[in-house]
């Protein structure tokens, strides 16, 4: 499938099928045993990847990409960054822009559209959490590059890790019929990704998250 096709789907799920289902998941509302599983694993990757960052952002212009409701949006501009916050789905971005605390507002541009687009301009950091999960490996470096010829510092981005339980139900979940409804998550190895980049750039791990249904893993990119 072609970054472009899969990207519709993408906006499709996130904009149609999914909005109030990631609308609560984000928020403090109660959720089922499942979903809480993965809220907590969010929470958890957020962090990690926020920590290979500096603390103070201020003057750094970061984006965001995938930006989804907001919540990573809203830490980068506690800290002080101004922040692209780039989403295919209009209606996440809507949850996100209202969600922001007013006093940040000056901080944070929103974007609808493709998250890689050239037009978002030049960055010093990039964070893409689980926004890169549902693409091939080609997709993903063509990504990195593209992003890392605007990026002055670092990219951090995770990915569904490339383990046997995870490889599995990927390929079973591509049997059941109801499989079309959401886009399907690709695993990946971080040291297969570094390889096929063949010196145009270095991938390093930052760490793993996994607990219930949630399992990312967060992978740092310098160009």
């Amino acid at each position: 499938m072609t970054y472009e096709a899969t990207l519709s789907r993408v906006e499709t799920y996130f904009d149609r099928t999914a909005t109030r289902t990631w609308e609560r998941l984000t928020s403090d509302a109660p959720v089922s045993s499942i979903r809480e599983t993965v809220r907590r694993g969010r929470d958890r990757m957020r962090e990690l990847m926020l920590s290979r960052l500096p603390r103070d952002l201020a003057g750094a212009r970061v984006l965001d990409a995938g930006c989804g409701a907001g919540q990573m949006t809203a830490e980068l501009a506690r800290r002080g960054a101004d922040v692209v916050a780039a989403d295919i789905s209009p209606s996440l971005v809507g949850i996100a822009r209202r969600r922001l605390d007013g006093r940040h507002h000056g901080r944070v541009r929103f974007f609808v559209g493709d998250m890689l687009s050239r037009e978002l301009g030049e960055f010093d950091h990039v964070v893409a959490m689980d926004s890169l999960i549902y693409y091939d490996a080609t997709d993903i470096l063509a990504a990195l590059e593209g992003l890392g010829e605007r990026t002055r510092a670092n990219i951090v981005f995770s990915v569904a890790p490339r383990t046997p339980l995870l490889v599995f139900m990927w390929r079973a979940g591509r049997l059941f019929p109801r499989s079309e409804r959401s886009p399907a998550i690709v695993p990946h190895s971080a040291r297969r990704l570094s390889a096929l980049l063949a010196g145009r750039g270095g991938i390093s791990t930052v760490g793993r998250v996994t607990g219930g249904f949630y399992f990312s893993e967060a992978l740092e990119y310098r160009a």
